[in-house]
């Protein structure tokens, strides 16, 4: 390698509408994007024109917007986009692939979707700078149905995201367990799953661990929850990584992740895990996302693993139409429309990510690598629009708000990753 390669990449992008004008505050971003040799972003929407049909459940909001929104984010400089998230299916199998049909129309690079598992969990490669760099993308938070499927010689694929599946277990007393089966076996909440058991359908889980509901239990000291990686996906992404790293000067993982360890701004424990292991695996940089908010910043083996950069355009308010079945959640009817189905889902704006000034702060990270190693890490804090009607919302412009930058400095502190704060710009220090 022996030369310097540049990265700017940012968090979710809900995109939903296309930019007015290219302001000074459009150019102030794109400049910084501009600047480094590879721009990443996350996909946090279909793009297609009615191609799909509504999926039973979705994401949250069923997101869909028109393929010209493509446009603006190529404007940016983005060059790499993840499509491994819990909206892709939003419009099922149809939207889907219509998505990745437009996404490769305007030119862009994408991971983390595809017409099978193969195709979804492939490394894709862009070449830049005299340097080939491969990226990777997986998602943690997602519906069933959404999981890519196996091509086989005498059976199709499916298309859809590619699965990082955790196992959540609940820890509780001797006593608690003897609750549960007591409660158990009044209710009969869990005969359906014993007779499938019974007859060969569903293959039960370790001997210490208890089912409920679809839940898993097991006694413990303390009271408490633990989560933890499928292996078989670990592997699956782990040899990618492999691959990739026998093909590319950089490997670079992205997972989208809801999942939380007690607060929103911190992962569960198999997201840290998760993200170590990429990095022991071969990988390079680990971008997360997908809370809508920030989480801290950890520096492993001399490279970076960005928990959650939140949001990068976050336009949930301005989709322009949703199925029945989102306005059937809210006891809405025909004759109600979109204005009216989003102001019942927000509570007339009291409740909701639309009323979190945090969603609406985060940072877009640039950094540098050399020989393998990061080199310098710069953040630049960025604000989406709170202050603005709801219908403007989610553009990003650079701040000067150092409390974003502060807010990260604390988030980070529990992984040591220290970070300066000089000229409205956060420089994480390297040892």
């Amino acid at each position: 390698m022996g030369t310097q390669i540049s990265f700017a990449a940012t968090g979710d992008s809900f995109i939903t509408r296309t930019l007015p004008e290219k302001d000074e505050k459009f150019n102030s971003i794109k400049n910084i994007l501009m600047s480094a040799h590879v721009k990443f972003t996350n996909l946090e929407t279909t793009v297609h024109k009615n191609s799909g049909y509504p999926a039973a459940v979705s994401g949250g909001t069923w997101a869909k917007a028109a393929p010209e929104v493509l446009k603006v984010l190529k404007d940016y400089g983005f060059d790499i986009l993840s499509l491994a998230n819990n909206h892709m299916l939003d419009y099922s199998i149809g939207g889907l692939l219509s998505t990745l049909k437009n996404v490769r129309d305007y030119n862009f690079n994408s991971c983390g979707a595809g017409e099978n598992l193969a195709e979804a969990c492939a490394p894709n490669y862009i070449e830049v700078s005299n340097h080939r760099v491969a990226f990777i993308a997986a998602t943690s938070t997602f519906e069933e149905y959404n999981k890519a499927g196996e091509q086989r010689n005498d059976e199709n694929g499916r298309p859809g995201i590619n699965p990082l599946q955790c196992k959540t277990t609940q820890i509780i007393t001797e006593k608690d367990l003897d609750k549960l089966k007591r409660i158990a076996e009044g209710t009969r909440i869990n005969e359906e799953y014993n007779l499938n058991v019974r007859e060969g359908f569903t293959v039960p889980p370790n001997d210490d661990v208890y089912l409920f509901g679809g839940q898993r239990f097991q006694v413990g000291s303390k009271r408490g929850k633990v989560t933890d990686i499928n292996q078989k996906d670990m592997n699956r992404i782990r040899d990618k990584i492999l691959e990739a790293e026998r093909r590319s000067d950089y490997v670079v993982v992205s997972i989208h992740a809801h999942q939380m360890k007690q607060e929103k701004n911190k992962p569960a424990e198999f997201i840290e895990k998760f993200a170590r292991k990429c990095i022991d695996t071969g990988a390079h940089a680990v971008i997360g996302h997908g809370p809508h908010v920030l989480r801290g910043i950890e520096i492993y083996k001399k490279r970076p693993i960005f928990y959650s950069l939140g949001n990068f355009i976050y336009q949930s308010e301005t989709v322009k139409n949703q199925p029945h079945d989102f306005y059937k959640k809210y006891g809405l009817g025909h004759n109600d429309n979109i204005a009216d189905a989003l102001d019942a889902m927000n509570d007339n704006y009291n409740r909701g990510l639309c009323i979190n000034p945090l969603v609406f702060e985060s940072v877009v990270p640039y950094w540098t690598m050399k020989d393998g190693k990061l080199d310098s890490l710069k953040l630049y804090p960025i604000k989406l629009g709170f202050e603005e009607p709801i219908y403007k919302m989610g553009w990003p412009r650079l701040s000067k708000d150092i409390n974003i930058l502060k807010r990260i400095q604390k988030l980070s502190s529990c992984y040591n990753t220290e970070l300066k704060i000089k000229n409205n710009i956060g420089i994480v220090k390297l040892n």
